[in-house]
C-alpha cells in the first residue's frame, strides 16, 4: 500500500496541473461565454461517464441536488474568466472556506475551530483586497470588476458544492461525488445551452480547446485526483493541489500577457499563504 502513495501524489499533482490551465485556455477561445460554458460542460459530462465508472450512479436525487450548485460553479467560473483576470477568478472562488466557516456550524454541526475563525479573517482581507485599487481592463479581462464580483459569487457556490459532497459522503460515502460531478456537468451544459444557441460561427481550433477543457481539465483531472486521494492523507493532498491557483495565472500571463494589479497580488499571496498555513495546522 506504501508504495503507492508516490505514484498518487504525482496523480493529485497532474489533476492540479490540468486544474490550473482553465483560465488561460477559457480566454483563448473566440466562443462566447455561454457557449464555452456549455460545450466544455457537455464534453466534461461524457468524460466523467467514460472515465469514472462510479459516475454512472446518476439515480439519487442529492447528486442532481449537488450537481446543481456544481452546475452554477462550472458557469459563473467561465464567466468571471471571461471578464476579470484568471488570478482574480480562481482565488475569489478560493474563499470558498469563508462561507464554510460560517455555515458549517449550521448545517453540518461542525464547530469551527479558533484557527478557523483567523483563516476566515484573512480570507475575507484577501477578499477586500481584489476590489481595492483599480484594475486596468485588459484585452483578455474587459470588465474586472463585474468579473470579481461573478467571481466571489462562484467562491459562494462552491463553498454550497464542497457542503453537498461532505452531506453526500456521510450518507452514502466517498462514491457520491463522483455522479455529483457529472450531474451537474450535465445540468450546466443544459442551463448554458439556451444561451449559447445559436452558433453562427466555430474555428477548428476552438473546437480543439473545448475538446481539451471537457476531456482533460474535467474529465481527466477528476479521474486522478479521485484516484490520487485514495493513499495521501488529507493535508498532504490539500497543499499539493494548491499548484492549480501558484499555476493559473501564470499559464494566463504566458498566453496572453494577463498582469494582475498590485492589489490583486497582495490578495492572492494573503489567500495563499493563509491556505496554506491553515492546511499544516490542520
Amino acid at each position: 500500500m506504501l508504495s503507492e502513495a508516490p505514484a498518487c501524489r504525482l496523480l493529485l499533482l497532474a489533476a492540479a496541473l490540468l486544474f490550473s490551465t482553465g483560465g488561460a485556455v477559457i480566454k483563448s477561445i473566440g466562443l462566447s461565454a455561454w457557449q464555452v460554458a456549455s460545450f466544455r460542460s457537455g464534453v466534461a459530462a461524457l468524460a466523467l461517464l467514460l472515465l469514472l465508472p462510479g459516475a454512472r450512479r446518476l439515480g439519487r436525487p442529492g447528486a442532481w441536488l449537488v450537481g446543481a450548485v456544481f452546475a452554477a460553479t462550472m458557469i459563473l467560473f467561465v464567466c468571471a474568466n471571461r471578464l476579470t483576470t484568471a488570478a482574480n477568478a480562481i482565488y475569489l472562488q478560493a474563499t470558498a472556506p469563508l462561507y464554510l466557516v460560517l455555515l458549517s456550524p449550521w448545517l453540518l454541526r461542525e464547530r469551527a475551530r479558533r484557527r478557523d475563525l483567523l483563516y476566515m479573517v484573512a480570507l475575507a482581507a484577501g477578499m477586500a483586497l481584489f476590489f481595492l485599487g483599480q484594475q486596468e481592463p485588459l484585452r483578455s479581462a474587459p470588465r474586472p470588476l463585474a468579473g470579481n464580483v461573478v467571481a466571489a459569487l462562484s467562491g459562494v457556490t462552491w463553498a454550497a458544492t464542497i457542503l453537498g459532497l461532505r452531506w453526500l459522503g456521510r450518507d452514502g460515502g466517498a462514491s457520491g461525488a463522483a455522479p455529483a460531478v457529472a450531474a451537474g456537468s450535465i445540468l450546466a451544459c443544459a442551463a448554458a445551452l439556451p444561451f449559447a444557441l445559436p452558433v453562427e460561427e466555430i474555428a477548428a481550433a476552438d473546437v480543439w480547446w473545448i475538446l481539451y477543457l471537457g476531456v482533460f481539465q474535467i474529465g481527466l483531472a477528476y479521474a486522478f485526483l479521485t484516484r490520487g486521494v485514495r493513499r495521501v492523507p488529507a493535508l498532504e493532498a490539500s497543499l499539493l493541489l494548491l499548484l492549480e491557483p501558484v499555476l493559473n495565472p501564470f499559464w494566463a500571463w504566458l498566453a496572453h500577457g494577463e498582469v494582475p494589479s498590485s492589489w490583486s497580488f497582495a490578495a492572492c499571496a494573503l489567500i495563499l499563504g493563509a491556505s496554506v498555513l491553515n492546511a499544516r495546522g490542520a
